[in-house]
């Protein structure tokens, strides 16, 4: 039988950790499921892509925050340059899991959000008749791409000239976990103490949160092997004011054989640049180091801001 010393510090790490949860969710995540209009100059159904530009450019957002939000600046700065755009919102209430009752978008498990990412994907080659994407993922939206890349179609191992994908662009990913700013410390001990942590995180707010930390599960199946698919081209941006993937390095990625790497931090050249994890969406630093990771010319022939 546990003392009344034990219950006292299980209750205060409970309520350490459900506070901490609730400063992670984004404000627009709270109360009303999110709203599933696209950010401007997204899902634009007719787009086709011209020679400039041929691959389409799909957005996935993060943990708990829509594309609505997420994309606000990127996706009308991608339309601007011509490239068709396009952007989802995944991973809300299940009813079949039981789990994230609070219905926040990217809180289901990361492989059903990948499901439907793979879906999506489909979808956006078949109207604009292209033979492949790009993808932007930010923070868990990286982790949903590789998902789909790894296991779910995105990439041919067997003849990567039939990959759907040619690059994928991490925003801050959670690409080898993260500790959710000592969250995931005070998780654990509280979960040695008796308190159901895992189970109540992924019957509240989804299964994704656990699922990003350091030594899940999920990412020991992901990252064996490798970080990277054949013929994929990947561009980790991160920055160093991250709070949400700690420590910050954890959001950069080695080349496997067949694919390539840059990993870039925003302050790379520009020291004064303070972008925090959401800001990495959508500060003018990080839109140009986007444009210039799906496109080159872009950064040849605009200078980048900063900060």
């Amino acid at each position: 039988m546990r003392s009344s010393s034990s219950r006292l510090l299980s209750g205060g790490l409970l309520a350490a950790l459900l506070l901490g949860l609730i400063a992670l969710i984004p404000p627009a995540a709270h109360g009303a499921p999110a709203p599933n209009e696209a950010p401007a100059g997204a899902n634009d159904w007719s787009c086709r892509p011209g020679e400039a530009h041929p691959r389409p450019v799909v957005l996935v957002h993060g943990t708990w925050a829509d594309m609505a939000t997420t994309w606000k600046s990127l996706s009308p700065a991608l339309k601007e340059q011509g490239y068709c755009v396009f952007a989802l919102n995944y991973g809300t209430s299940d009813p079949q899991t039981g789990q994230n009752l609070l219905d926040l978008v990217g809180g289901n498990s990361i492989e059903r959000s990948a499901a439907t990412l793979a879906e999506f994907v489909s979808k956006v080659k078949s109207a604009t008749g292209a033979g492949q994407v790009d993808i932007v993922g930010h923070s868990q939206g990286a982790l949903v791409s590789r998902q789909y890349l790894k296991f779910n179609g995105g990439t041919n191992t067997a003849n990567p000239a039939r990959n759907q994908v040619n690059t994928l662009v991490s925003l801050a990913g959670t690409n080898h976990g993260t500790t959710f700013n000592f969250n995931q410390e005070i998780g654990a001990i509280a979960q040695l103490l008796g308190v159901p942590v895992v189970k109540l995180a992924a019957t509240t707010v989804g299964p994704s949160y656990v699922q990003q930390m350091v030594g899940s599960h999920f990412l020991t199946k992901l990252n064996a092997g490798g970080d990277t698919m054949p013929s994929v081209d990947y561009v980790a941006i991160g920055t160093k004011n991250d709070l949400m993937v700690t420590p910050p390095e954890r959001t950069f990625l080695k080349a496997g054989p067949g694919a390539t790497v840059q990993n870039v931090w925003v302050q790379d050249g520009c020291s004064a640049a303070v972008v925090d994890h959401g800001a990495v969406t959508s500060s003018p630093r990080s839109v140009w180091l986007t444009l210039n990771a799906l496109d080159p010319a872009y950064g040849a022939a605009h200078e980048a801001p900063c900060p």
